[in-house]
């Protein structure tokens, strides 16, 4: 097993002035990510066997969920993945770095302002309204490209009727159209309504569009079942380990740790945090830990919220206490060990014991925007078993 420890947008340690060096140190920051790129990579089979007899490609947006695209997108590739989906066009160039013999599909479609960036990398861009469809026939006529088909969702992609106007035209081929997809907007719910109404609109694609691939399952979609899988699925977070189906059992990826700076007695009665929102009652131990919001645990996730957010401190659970800071929270620690609970003790917000989604839903929010708000001032190791 590997294990490497990287600031993404550090110079490498031998390249940079020893300060750098040490601020990339696994000790240097408040806030630990640990990265299994290993279970990463058997979160992706093991979604690649649910939709068998499709593609499975891989959803590296947003710096791959915070993860890093330089470490995530050669974990995939050495898993099998071998079509890549991108927010951006420059996240495209970047997967090209590390895959050049992938597809890389770009789902904001084409800026052709930035049609450098496509030819040069080879990017595909998902199409998804008609002047769009003719700007990339007349810039890149031929070159491989998606059509976003909207079923329902109201986001981005061509209509029902304009896809059925489209699929008569000879434009679609001079604008190399190869994939037809479809993004389900209720996935994670399995009983919405609105799921099977975007399938049975999507199934029309295969009449329309004869000859091209159709892609409309994300990762909830993924375990909706084989009627949603067609040619091609694209999940996202489930690969990074994030619940997106109430059955979906995935490996943990992330594991995010702080360090306990101080240990100390606060009396009954007296308040913890910014605000005085909220007071102990009674004799109670705290230990304040060394990450807070700048970290991208957020503030939302303190205990005066609605839900109360807790950590795991050796085999113990501890909620926090008052309000999340800038750099600092607290947590209460009364009924735990004193010997377990010690200046430098590190405490895991989320991983393996605490799930990333059940701190997203005490901050009232999903683990989508927990993972890709993590700070680049975190420290990130990442382990590797694959690797020599």
């Amino acid at each position: 097993m590997t294990e490497r420890t990287s600031q993404p947008s550090s110079p490498p340690a031998t390249e940079a002035p020893a300060s750098e060096a040490r601020a990339s140190g696994p000790l240097a920051s408040g806030l630990r990510l640990t990265v299994d790129l290993t279970a990463l990579g058997r979160n992706w089979k093991k979604l690649a066997a649910m939709a068998e007899g499709a593609e499975c490609a891989g959803v590296v947006k947003a710096d791959a969920y915070g993860l890093g695209i330089d470490r995530v997108v050669p974990a995939l590739s050495a898993a099998g993945c071998r079509t890549f989906f991108v927010a951006l066009p420059e996240e495209g160039v970047r997967v090209r770095e590390f895959a050049p013999d992938a597809a890389i599909y770009v789902l904001c479609g084409f800026l052709s302002d930035l049609v450098v960036h496509y030819s040069e990398a080879k990017l595909r861009p998902v199409l998804g309204f008609r002047d769009e469809v003719e700007a990339w026939a007349g810039s890149m006529p031929g070159a491989p490209s998606a059509l976003h088909v909207d079923t329902g969702m109201n986001r981005l992609g061509v209509t029902l009727e304009e896809a059925e106007a489209l699929s008569a035209d000879p434009l679609i081929e001079r604008a190399g159209v190869e994939l037809v997809i479809s993004h389900l907007a209720c996935a994670d719910e399995p009983e919405h309504p609105l799921t099977a109404r975007q399938r049975a609109r999507f199934s029309e694609m295969r009449e329309l569009f004869p000859g091209k691939r159709l892609s409309l399952a994300n990762s909830a979609g993924v375990h909706l079942g084989p009627h949603y899988h067609y040619d091609l699925v694209r999940p996202g977070i489930a690969v990074y380990g994030g619940a997106s189906h109430p059955f979906a059992e995935m490996e943990t990826v992330v594991t995010a740790e702080a360090r306990v700076l101080q240990v100390r007695d606060v009396p009954a009665g007296e308040a913890v945090g910014y605000g005085a929102v909220q007071t102990v009652h009674r004799d109670s131990r705290i230990a304040v830990l060394g990450a807070g919001y700048a970290d991208g645990y957020q503030r939302a996730a303190s205990a005066v919220g609605p839900r109360n957010a807790r950590v795991r401190i050796g085999n113990h659970i501890a909620p926090l206490l008052g309000r999340v800071s800038m750099d600092l929270m607290a947590i209460d620690v009364t009924d735990l060990p004193e010997e377990e609970v010690r200046p430098g003790v590190w405490a895991e917000l989320f991983g393996p014991h605490v799930a990333v989604d059940s701190v997203a839903a005490a901050a009232g929010t999903i683990g989508y925007e927990l993972l890709t708000g993590l700070s680049r001032r975190a420290t990130r190791i990442y382990r590797d078993e694959t690797s020599g």
